[in-house]
């Protein structure tokens, strides 16, 4: 505003930087109640008590700035050459004269400035006065270096080998991959039968890399905006290289990049072309060094192609349901807090072949239900025993099972380019073919 003080300018420019820093916004609201601008104090003090419900001062400033009354002071004792009068007894239906009375209608309050603040989070994205302009790449969140490694997968090592030769081994050493003038262009494809453990792998991968971890989900990108969808992809990448050395997890790459030749909405279409100019580092002049992308899905089938392309994500690992020592593993986590009582893990996992990890916590809950059944009828507590879990397997049909009804077809008839060799050498392993 041009009447504005160069110190209010200031400190509306400081609250605007730190929008959640209580005690300056409400020191901002003091000045503007001192310039006689109360509306304005008013709606910074409700924005404080929306950051601060509690805070006394807020409370305090808002009864200033809306002009109510105050609880009235306490009276002075009466001198001591006076003797004071016996305080009366309250009738039994009356309240005690020193119970403290309301002195704010905070719902009236809240009314009257209902129209003055707006609302503390956005549901929306988008800038407020709906231009389509997306959040900066700033906005998305990125998670520190973990401390998950591959040691923290249990079994599955025939997955750690591949990930180690395909992908960790050169980027470990810069030397040796220089020598062999092995590039670190392209990405890793994971794909398998959901509940399998492909999210907490990437995960593990980035935790080997040291690297930060970027998880992409089709909720994160998709726009009602023309262009938005976009530049959400774009925004997301230049995250990454900002953030490098950082994994960017595609979770779901079947809805994020279907095949266009299916897709009838220009929309999507445009979402997967941008993601191949991501991928191929086209928009950023110094490429994607240090940007690992590492992709998921249920059906790799039902991917672009064009995505699988060499230095895409041209590199793809079968994620199969937990192996024995997996499933023991698993088990033990699942019923680490619980109260349990010489349980047989050994029967347990062979009981649970062709589990997922999902299955497998499943069948963890559900024995607990039943001992939690069990006790409430007798009136005391049991634990649980290996029969209720063995009980809980059998009720519990395995969720891979019409996955690889449908991965059967695809390996036998749609193998192109031996796509799903790894596919169909353990359906053969299982007889399944």
């Amino acid at each position: 505003m041009a009447d504005e003080s160069p110190l209010i300018r200031s400190l509306r420019a400081a609250v605007a930087a730190a929008p959640g820093d209580v005690p300056l916004r409400l020191h901002f609201a003091e000045f503007l109640l001192a310039e006689g601008r109360n509306d304005e104090a008013v709606a910074e003090a409700a924005v404080a008590l929306q950051h601060a419900p509690g805070d006394a001062d807020a409370r305090a400033l808002m009864v200033r700035a809306m002009g109510l009354p105050t609880t009235p002071a306490t009276p002075m004792p009466p001198p001591a050459t006076e003797t004071p009068a016996p305080a009366p007894t309250p009738a039994p239906d009356e309240p005690a004269p020193d119970a403290p009375t309301p002195s704010f209608d905070w719902n009236a309050a809240e009314q009257q400035v209902q129209d003055l603040v707006g609302p503390r989070f956005l549901e929306d994205p988008q800038a407020a006065d709906g231009d389509g302009t997306a959040g900066d790449a700033a906005a998305w969140d990125v998670d520190a270096p973990g401390s998950v490694r591959l040691a923290d997968v249990g079994g599955m090592e025939e997955v750690k080998d591949r990930l180690e030769a395909a992908f960790l081994a050169p980027m470990r050493n810069p030397e040796l991959r220089r020598l062999y003038g092995k590039s670190l262009r392209g990405g890793l494809l994971l794909y398998g039968p959901p509940g399998c453990g492909k999210t907490f792998i990437a995960r593990a991968v980035a935790g080997e890399l040291g690297a930060s971890f970027l998880t992409v989900s089709l909720s994160d990108v998709l726009d009602m905006w023309i262009g938005a969808s976009e530049k959400n992809i774009h925004d997301i990448f230049e995250t990454a290289r900002r953030q490098a050395p950082c994994v960017v997890f595609l979770d779901e790459l079947d809805a994020l990049g279907a095949k266009r030749s299916r897709t009838h909405h220009s929309g999507l279409r445009n979402v997967v072309n941008q993601l191949l100019t991501e991928l191929d580092g086209i928009a950023s002049g110094a490429g994607n060094e240090g940007v690992f992308v590492l992709a998921a899905t249920n059906v790799p089938w039902d991917v672009d192609i064009a995505l699988r392309r060499p230095g895409r994500l041209d590199r793809t690992l079968l994620v199969l349901p937990p192996d024995a020592a997996a499933r023991e593993a698993i088990l033990r986590y699942h019923l680490r807090e619980r109260p349990i009582e010489a349980v047989d893990l050994g029967k347990l996992v062979k009981a649970t072949e062709d589990f997922s990890g999902a299955d497998l916590a499943h069948v963890c809950e559900t024995a607990a239900e039943t001992a939690l059944l069990d006790s409430a009828r007798s009136g005391s507590v049991r634990l649980i025993t290996t029969k209720d879990l063995l009980g809980a397997a059998k009720q519990i049909k395995p969720s891979t099972e019409p996955w690889f009804a449908a991965a059967r077809n695809v390996a036998m008839f749609a193998n192109e380019g031996g796509l799903y060799d790894d596919l169909l050498a353990h359906l053969k392993r299982k007889r399944k073919l």
